[in-house]
């Protein structure tokens, strides 16, 4: 599957959890999906409080996938073309200092 597969299956699910409905308890604004988007990043990080090692690879998994989810539907309902955003960003990359 590729991003643009994944970004409709991701709009299948939130249509079927009715969360694009107008009266929907959680609006899938950009603003709640940014701040989705960085609790569930949160998450990964929890995953680690206090570790040195890999977290469970299930767990981590799991907590990734939220990330990929949340932020394939920021893109997607902002309108920005996230593979070519992120193609953009590498080339800019390349000519960058560390």
């Amino acid at each position: 599957m590729d991003l643009i597969e994944l970004t409709q299956e991701m709009h299948r699910f939130v249509e079927a959890k009715g969360w694009y409905e107008p009266d929907s308890p959680k609006p899938q604004t950009p603003r709640n999906l940014a701040a989705s988007l960085v609790i569930e990043a949160s998450e990964v990080l929890e995953l680690y409080q206090w570790k040195d090692q890999l977290p469970d690879k299930d767990a981590l998994a799991s907590e990734l996938a939220d990330v990929a989810l949340y932020l394939l539907q920021l893109a997607s309902l902002s309108e920005v073309n996230l593979e070519g955003a992120i193609l953009e960003k590498l080339r800019m990359n390349y000519g960058r200092k560390w």
